[in-house]
């Protein structure tokens, strides 16, 4: 793994766990919805967290296929034109079922 890509991963781990932190008082979609602050924290960083992936090489999204890197960067594109539409059970749900996942896809990568 390059340099850059290395660092890359290093980031995506960093705002993974800025996401968990700013969730992790919170027990419902509804309490992350009425939290304005963290639901808006939460949303720039994933946001932010889409960013990186659309900078990693193509190399090691292929050779990393099984982090669906392409669903990660196409949640951006909803975040970024459908603010308004966007649905906390929604978001809830990947904070809760995949973002687990995925830092441990991440570490798994680095190792």
């Amino acid at each position: 793994m390059c340099d850059k890509d290395l660092a890359y991963i290093r980031l995506m781990l960093e705002t993974l766990e800025k996401i968990l932190r700013y969730t992790s008082g919170l027990k419902s979609a509804e309490e992350f919805e009425n939290d304005i602050k963290s639901f808006d924290a939460t949303l720039m960083n994933f946001v932010v967290l889409e960013e990186i992936v659309s900078k990693l090489s193509t190399g090691i999204k292929e050779k990393h296929n099984n982090i669906n890197w392409n669903k990660i960067y196409a949640f951006r594109n909803i975040l970024a034109h459908d603010y308004f539409g966007i649905l906390p059970e929604e978001v809830w749900e990947i904070i809760k079922k995949h973002l687990p996942k995925l830092k441990t896809d991440l570490h798994q990568l680095i190792k």
